[in-house]
Order: C-alpha cells, then structure tokens, then sequence
C-alpha cells in the first residue's frame, strides 16, 4: 500500500496500553514515576528559581544548567503526565494530533539536550584549558546562540520525520502498545512500509549521539588530562569525583535513548513489558537526576538552594 494511500481514515484517537503484559501492576508502578517525577520538577525548578535570583549565577556555565533544567522539564512534562493518567485512571485515550505533538517535543528535546550536553561540555573544557579567555569565548550573545542552534537542530531533525509519519494510513489497529506516543510504537501500526522512516531515524539518531559524545568525550579527556597535573590531591580528587558524575549521567542519557529505539527496532527476544519500562524510565530518570549531579555539585547553587530551604523553614515555623 502507498504511503500516502487516503482510501483508509486515520483515526480519531488512538488507545495507550500502559506496559503491556503489567497492566494489574499499573498502580503500583506509578508510585516511583509519580515521585520521580515530582523530584525532577523540584531540582529542575529550584536551579531555573535560584539562577534567574542570584545574579552572582548569571555566568556562562549557570546558563547552560539553565537550559538544561528547562529541556527536563518539558521533556518530561510531554509524556508523564499522561503516563501517570494512564496507570491510575485508565485514561488511555490520546488524539490524532495529540500524540504527534507529544512525539515532537519528547524527540525534539532529546535532540536539543544532547546539543546542551555538549555546549556544557565545551563550557567546562574552556574554563578548565582556557580561563583566560573564558569570559571572551563563551559570552553572553554566544551562549544565546549555542541554545538557539541546539533548538533549531531538533527541531529540523524531528519535524520533517513527523511530516512523514502524520503522511501515514493508520488502518491496522488504533492501539499503540506503550505508555507514550514513542515513535517506533506508532509507527509500527502503519499500514505501509516503514522501513524508511526506520532508517531515518536509526541513522540520524546514531549520527547525532556518535558526534555529540566524541566532542564531549574529547573535551572530558583534556580536562581529566589537565587535572593529573593538579598539585593537590585534594583538588584532584574533586575534579575526579565532579567529572565522573558527569560522564555516568551523560552515558545514561545517550545509552538509554539508544536502547529504548534499538529495542524496538531489533529483535533483541527481550520482553515487551521490559523494552516499554525501559523506555518509560528514561522519560524520568535523567530528569531527575541532571539537577542532582549537575546543580547540587555545583558549590554556589548549592549554597543557594540550603539557604534558599533555610529561610523557607524560618517563615514556615510559627511565632511564640
């Protein structure tokens, strides 16, 4: 069947299962998405709050984590939610053109954070190899246009694959056997043949991460090289501890958006059950943890946030 075949209707809506073969377990599941979740609003709002407050923040580096803060919040806002209506209410109805507008912003912003990924990257790599210019290379006009560049990438990249798949004649079945519009998934009930948009998005996906991570991996290896050369050990065992958190979190970021398309573009024989949770855990995890590593390892957001929490508790507490 052609593509772009009209003799059959798309649908109205199309039904989410959830993880399939779990559905008597969706309560309970949604107990750790739901906390999860509710941390990542948390650490990402408080870094974008205690930024735009102190302007003793407004740096190069602070609006990087900016922008990092506000990427998780919308890419994970694009889909939990309605995750979570799913598991607790049974809400499994999504719209046509909602589900492609969540496909958009969920694969637009992975695309924009790996571009942010690596711009923080670069940040640390000058201001570790070259402090000196700093403040002249990554000003402020410079900083503006690296995010505006990320943008412009994922949003080039992932709407000319969404114009192809809304082209699509949905005539198979109107359920989508996962927790969010993810694009293998509603590919999959196309009536036609998807294998190029199966290979538009397995090559330009692992293009995209294979750039990004050997840029990144370039600059974290010449500042891991710079702090061998560090006097103290003290000081180097901090830089240590700093950049490794950063690599263990940049790898979970690439690994798993990676695994969650390779698992349902290959026959890996892994479960469904275990390939939809995989994928429904990366929507959170990284969100959760990006204010963690990236925020709360920064001396000065931290400084801010524990005073920030201690005058909370001040004006919380009662007068006698």
């Amino acid at each position: 069947m052609s593509a772009f075949n009209q003799s059959c209707p798309n649908p109205d809506t199309f039904l989410l299962t959830g993880i399939p073969g779990l559905e008597s377990q969706h309560v309970w599941i949604a107990i750790p998405f739901c906390i999860m979740y509710v941390i990542a609003l948390l650490g990402n709002g408080a870094v974008l709050y205690v930024v735009k407050q102190d302007e003793t923040l407004h740096e190069p580096m602070y609006y990087f984590l900016s922008m990092l803060a506000l990427i998780d919040l919308v890419f994970s806002t694009a889909a939990v939610p309605k995750m979570l209506s799913i598991f607790w209410l049974d809400s499994k109805e999504i719209s046509f053109e909602s589900c492609f507008i969540q496909m958009f912003f969920i694969h637009t912003f992975t695309v924009v954070e790996s571009g942010v990924l690596l711009a923080m990257s670069y940040d640390r790599y000058v201001a570790i190899c070259n402090p000196l210019r700093y403040k002249t290379i990554l000003s402020n006009p410079k900083i503006a246009l690296i995010g505006l560049m990320s943008l412009a990438r994922g949003v080039g990249v992932i709407t000319s694959l969404i114009c192809f798949l809304t082209s699509l004649p949905y005539c198979k079945t109107n359920v989508i056997p996962h927790s969010y519009c993810e694009h293998m998934a509603v590919v999959g009930m196309a009536d036609t043949d998807s294998s190029a948009s199966d290979l538009y998005s397995v090559v330009v996906a692992t293009a995209l991460v294979a750039a990004d991570s050997m840029c990144i991996a370039f600059s974290y290896g010449t500042i891991l090289r710079s702090i061998v050369r560090l006097s103290s050990h003290e000081a180097r065992l901090k830089a240590f501890s700093t950049c490794s958190s950063h690599i263990c979190v940049i790898l979970l970021f690439y690994v798993g958006g990676l695994l969650s398309m390779y698992l349902h573009k290959f026959d890996l024989r892994l479960a469904r059950h275990t390939q939809v949770l995989l994928a429904d855990l990366y929507l959170v995890i990284p969100p959760m943890l990006n204010p963690i590593v990236y925020g709360m390892k920064a001396k000065h957001v931290r400084q801010r946030v524990l005073k920030l929490l201690g005058q909370r508790q001040i004006l919380a507490e009662p007068s006698i």
